[in-house]
């Protein structure tokens, strides 16, 4: 797909996936040149004021701290919230024909549940592995319809699309919970309140093996070997393109993590 950032949920600004930057600010150092305030310029903000009035900029004021206040009022979990080694697997942009099936034979074998973050128009086209996750203990997750990006989305675009995916996956594995709430690209805008609203925890991440490019399977073990802190939720892939190398890295590094005495959990709120 994808993707993300290193923690946190960041955008990764290497991934192709990732949605189209904004311009350049004006560099450090240089104050920007501004157009000379004319008399008739002037006499016209005036006049703006005096027909605004301080009420309307006040009131002006006031939404825009409410709509921040909404904005930052989700918790994006990033942990397992346990003492000690634990570990959430979490993988996203399923579910895939290929790589599903065979990231769930490797969690089968090693007695690993895990958390599926999936693709509402790829649930459409494979029903039948939805159902199998859930049926194997998996928690779900709901990632959007479309993999868009939903920062400057409404808070009723964002209920439409996570209500349509949800629909999807409980027509799939009917009855099965649906936890969690992943915003695509980690662009959160104003999804995480309203996936709070639905009841689902806004999930992030604290570590990212950045599978999108995929490096080598061994590649891939080391990061995971090496970037792994105690309580993190840990994002991959299994959908989104070839993940053959992920489902080989994962099945190497889960009895290394068990062997070292790592617990695999899920993410908080869960």
């Amino acid at each position: 797909m994808r993707r993300k950032g290193g923690s946190e949920g960041a955008v990764s600004p290497h991934d192709p996936h990732t949605p189209a930057s904004t311009p350049a600010s004006t560099p450090t150092g240089r104050r920007p040149w501004r157009r000379p305030v004319t008399l008739s310029a002037l006499a016209v903000l005036v006049a703006g004021a005096v027909v605004t009035g301080p009420s309307a900029v006040a009131g002006e004021e006031r939404q825009q701290q409410q709509q921040q206040d909404r904005r930052a009022a989700a918790t994006i979990v990033t942990s397992t919230g346990k003492s000690g080694n634990s570990v959430a697997f979490t993988f996203d942009d399923g579910p895939d024909p290929t790589h599903t099936p065979a990231m769930l034979d490797v969690l089968k074998k090693h007695g690993v549940k895990a958390v599926f973050c999936l693709w509402g128009d790829h649930v459409r086209q494979y029903p039948n592995l939805v159902k199998r996750i859930a049926d194997e203990g998996h928690v779900l997750c709901n990632h959007s319809m479309s993999h868009s990006d939903m920062g400057g989305w409404s808070a009723a675009q964002v209920r439409s699309d996570l209500e349509a995916t949800n629909a999807l996956i409980q027509q799939a594995a009917p009855g099965a919970r649906i936890a969690y709430f992943r915003a695509p690209y980690g662009s959160w805008g104003q999804s995480g309140d309203v996936a709070e609203q639905l009841g689902m925890t806004p999930l992030g991440w604290r570590m990212d093996i950045q599978d999108w490019t995929p490096p080598g399977a061994g590649e891939l073990a080391r990061r995971l070997r090496d970037g792994i802190t105690p309580g993190a939720v840990v994002l991959m892939h299994d959908g989104g393109g070839d993940r053959s190398q992920t489902v080989q890295a994962v099945d190497t590094v889960i009895p290394e993590f068990k062997a070292n005495g790592w617990s695999f959990d899920l993410p908080a709120g869960g």
